[in-house]
Parts: structure tokens; C-alpha cells; sequence
């Protein structure tokens, strides 16, 4: 059947009329920004910073007042308030085109775009303000750019007036040894990082940019990521009135925020790979294993560990944690009448750093097997496994003839105890294993053994230890350190 020109036309309208339709229905459901390819920027009247909310607790905040007090100033001015699910109770926001709530958190009824806060800044320029803080002098966020483009720092901040005013930190972050380093700033009011309530600036590029560019705490998360990327702040003589009502009132408010708050940093800090905060004046926060934990990484594969691969060492709440099972164990050994040495990697490390090898993972103790029944915890290994008045696991290694302590029974961390005796005046065992340090050796280094610095106690070593070592590892060991197994992974990178 042929159609006629009035039934074509008439097929083509109802054709354009209904794409035209889902276009529009189409258009309607997606988040402003992402209608466009790539930001949109503001014209050149226009607000050239998006304020963007993010320190906030729902259950008591300042909010509506902060959003207010910057759209005094100006009407226009583009605010998001960034939450990862829907705030309770609501937060009482003006129902208007320029003041957004992003929520971060990937819903099943909603676009990817819409869980990312990118997607609600068109601006050039993005003023991090935290919860409590309110605009009061008109112009403070035009200076703040100006400073941002006229000096070399990637960020600025002015200080909020609060209880808690930002103050100038230095931050040396070391994701090789899972640590972060703060310190007071000799160079402020340029410095890495910041402690305290601020309003922070930066071009939206950058902190798009980073991997966690709204993480929590954000003050916490922004600077760790900054400092590792060489970015200074510049802190402004330009404070930021606080709020008129501040959040968290009163003492319930608070110990529920700061317990929050703790839970919070912790979570990040772990998932960001930081094991260690050092403060100035020695103070230390440990985020990694213990007791009471599993340790930091899994089963070890050709004697390298998985950290390894990721460019990292041994993370530092282990290394502490082998520090003190070894102190242990030979005080234990010690007391016992034990006679025991350094062993393979461990006395490796004594002679090159007086402490465990930094990417290694265990320690190890020869023993004489002769007295092994002079110490408690080692026979009550052989009959199976003990675990000590202390939390300590004594036990037989499932591998072959030799002994284990473990850290606890949840935490793995461990001292192989290897029983050598001597036959014709050289020492052996009855369990080898495919090591290359793993090899007979004359008694003659134990006749006698000196006293060796170690892992921050005095150990016992075979006397002649360099001799020692090159025998099990090859000439100029101490001087040329490499990864366990260089076959798989090589400290070079060859």
C-alpha cells in the first residue's frame, strides 16, 4: 500500500512530535549541569565561586543560616550542599534554581551524574565552608580569588572566628611508609595544611581532580591530598564571622559529633592507607592493626608480600607490632636459658639498620634445639599450640620442624623460632626451605655470640656477623639492599 503526501506529513509530524517530547521528558530528569558536555562556566557578571557545603553534622547543624548569610550578599550566589544520603531532619533550604543538595551516595533511581558533586559547579571557583561559618563583610570571596590568582599557592583559606581558628601546619605524607607527618609551619602564612575552621578556596579543576574530593572530615582528606601533590595554602588575614546560633550547643550535641567525627577520621585515614599520624611534640595515632585486629595484609606469596607491588613497605603498626613479639620472645628465650641468634633477614636488618628490614614482614630467631626443653612455651608448642598469660600464641609451624609465636590469635604477625643443633662442628636442622639464606653453617659464629642493637632492645648475633651474612647472601649484602625476592619484585624496579 502507497502512502499518500497528506499521510506521509502527517506520519512525520506525529514522528517529530513525539522525539521532541522525550527530549524534554529526557531533559527533565537529568541533574542541570550534565546537560551540557563538560561544566558550563558563569558569564562574566556572574558569581565566579560556588559555595560548597559539606562539614556538617543533620542532626544539629547551622546550615540554613551559613546559605542564608551568603545569599544576602549576593541573591545569585550558586550554593551546594553536599550530603551522601538525604539529610534528617531536612534541612530547611530556600526552594530557589541556585541553591542545590547533592547527594554522593549512588542511588538505583538516579544517574551516575547525580551522585557527582561536579556536576553542581559551574563556576571557576570553589569556597569549601564548614558548618558554623557565615559571610558578614561584603567582598570576602572576590579577595579571596584575587589572592588565589595573584599568588602561587593552589588554595587559600581565612580563618572562621570560632573556638577553633584554622592555624598553619606542615604535612609530610609518605604513602611508602603508610604515615602522615604534621608539624608547626616555618614559612606561615603559606604552609601545607591546616588545623582549625576555615573557608577554603581553590579552583574547581583542582579539587575535581582528586581522588577524594569531598571525603570526610574534609579538612583531613583535602590537605593529605594537597600536600602529597606539593600544594601550599595561603592563610588570609580575612576571617569568616561564625554563626549567630552555632551548631552543636550542647554537651550531647558535641560528645555525639566528636564521637562521629573520630569514627569518621579513623575510616578514612584507614582507607586512604594511613597507618600513623605523627603530631608535633611526639604525639602518635596509630590506624592500623593490634591485637585485637587481623594484621594489615594477607598471605604471603614468594616471599613478597602484597604491599610490596603496591609501592609501599611494611605498614608501621606491623613493623611495631613485630617489635614488640620479638622483645617478647627473647626475653622469654633469655629467661628461659635458651641459647638463641639473629637469624636471615632479621640479623640483615640489625647489621644494616639496627631494627627490622622496613618491607619486611617477620622475625627470625635460630635456636639451639638442644634447649628446647628449658623453656615452657616451647614445649607446651610441641604438644600443641599455647597461648601465654600476655596474648602471645606459642606453636608448632604447620610448614615443617621449627616454632611460631604470633602476635595474638587474631593478629598473625609473627617470630619463626628455627632449630638448628651441630654435627662435626657445623650447624644444620631437619627443616630447609627453598630460601636462599636457608643453609648449614660453622658453629664456630656462635662460639660466642655478641650483643647486636635490634629493633630498639639488644639481641643476640653469631659473632663475625658480616662473614656471617655474606656467607648465607653474598658478598656485599649489607651495603646493597634488595626485596626478598628479586626474581618477582626488585627493589630497582629491574
Amino acid at each position: 500500500m502507497r502512502l499518500t503526501r497528506c499521510q506521509a506529513a502527517l506520519a512525520a509530524a506525529i514522528t517529530l512530535n513525539l522525539l521532541v517530547l522525550f527530549y524534554f521528558s529526557w531533559l527533565q530528569h537529568q541533574p542541570r549541569n550534565s546537560r551540557a558536555r563538560g561544566p558550563r562556566r558563569a558569564s562574566a557578571t556572574g558569581p565566579r565561586v560556588t559555595i560548597l557545603v559539606r562539614e556538617f553534622e543533620a542532626f544539629d547543624n547551622a546550615v540554613p543560616e551559613l546559605v542564608d548569610s551568603f545569599l544576602q550578599q549576593d541573591p545569585a550566589q550558586p550554593v551546594v550542599v553536599a550530603a551522601d544520603t538525604l539529610p534528617y531532619p531536612p534541612l530547611a533550604l530556600p526552594r530557589i534554581p541556585n541553591v542545590r543538595l547533592a547527594l554522593l551516595q549512588p542511588a538505583l533511581d538516579r544517574p551516575a551524574a547525580a551522585s557527582r558533586p561536579e556536576t553542581y559547579v559551574a563556576t571557576e571557583f570553589v569556597a569549601l565552608v564548614p558548618d558554623g561559618a557565615r559571610a558578614e563583610s561584603p567582598g570576602q570571596l572576590e579577595h579571596m580569588v584575587e589572592a588565589l590568582k595573584g599568588g602561587s599557592a593552589r588554595l587559600v583559606a581565612a580563618p572562621v572566628s570560632t573556638t577553633n581558628p584554622a592555624r598553619c601546619l606542615t604535612l609530610n605524607v609518605s604513602l611508602r611508609e603508610w604515615t602522615a607527618r604534621y608539624g608547626p609551619a616555618a614559612t606561615a602564612p603559606r604552609c601545607d595544611a591546616l588545623d582549625g575552621d576555615a573557608v577554603v578556596l581553590l579552583r574547581a579543576r583542582d579539587l575535581f581532580n582528586l581522588s577524594a574530593p569531598l571525603a570526610r572530615p574534609v579538612g583531613t582528606s583535602l590537605f593529605l591530598q594537597t600536600s602529597l601533590r606539593g600544594w601550599a595554602v595561603q592563610l588570609l588575614d580575612l576571617p569568616f564571622a561564625s554563626a549567630r546560633q552555632p551548631p552543636l550547643a550542647t554537651a550531647h550535641a558535641r560528645w555525639k559529633a566528636e564521637r562521629e567525627g573520630r569514627a569518621r577520621r579513623a575510616s578514612l585515614l584507614r582507607a586512604l592507607g594511613i597507618r600513623l599520624v605523627s603530631w608535633e611534640g611526639g604525639r602518635l595515632e596509630w590506624f592500623g592493626c593490634s591485637k585485637e585486629s587481623t594484621r594489615c595484609f594477607g598471605t604471603v606469596v614468594g616471599d613478597t608480600p602484597a604491599y610490596l607491588y603496591e609501592e609501599r613497605w611494611t605498614p608501621p603498626c606491623c613493623l611495631r607490632a613485630l617489635r614488640e613479639t620479638a622483645r617478647y620472645v627473647v626475653g622469654v628465650l633469655e629467661a628461659a636459658g635458651v641459647r638463641y641468634w639473629l637469624e636471615g633477614g632479621s640479623l640483615l636488618g640489625a647489621a644494616r639498620h639496627g631494627d627490622i628490614i622496613p618491607w619486611d614482614y617477620d622475625v627470625d630467631l635460630g635456636i639451639y634445639l638442644e634447649d628446647v626443653g628449658n623453656c615452657e612455651q616451647l614445649r607446651g608448642a610441641e604438644a600443641g599450640s599455647v597461648v601465654d598469660e600476655r596474648g602471645f600464641v606459642w606453636e608448632k609451624a604447620i610448614e615443617g620442624d621449627f616454632f611460631r609465636v604470633q602476635y595474638s590469635e587474631s593478629n598473625h604477625l609473627h617470630v619463626d623460632l628455627w632449630p638448628f643443633y651441630p654435627r662435626n662442628g657445623v650447624m644444620t636442622k631437619d627443616t630447609w626451605l627453598d630460601h636462599r639464606q636457608d643453609v648449614e653453617f660453622p658453629e664456630h659464629f656462635l662460639q660466642p655470640l655478641v650483643p647486636l642493637p635490634f629493633a630498639g632492645f639488644v639481641a643476640q648475633a653469631p659473632n663475625n656477623y658480616r662473614r656471617f651474612l655474606e656467607l648465607k647472601f653474598g658478598p656485599g649484602v649489607i651495603e646493597n639492599p634488595e626485596y626478598p625476592n628479586p626474581a618477582l619484585l626488585s627493589l630497582t624496579g629491574g
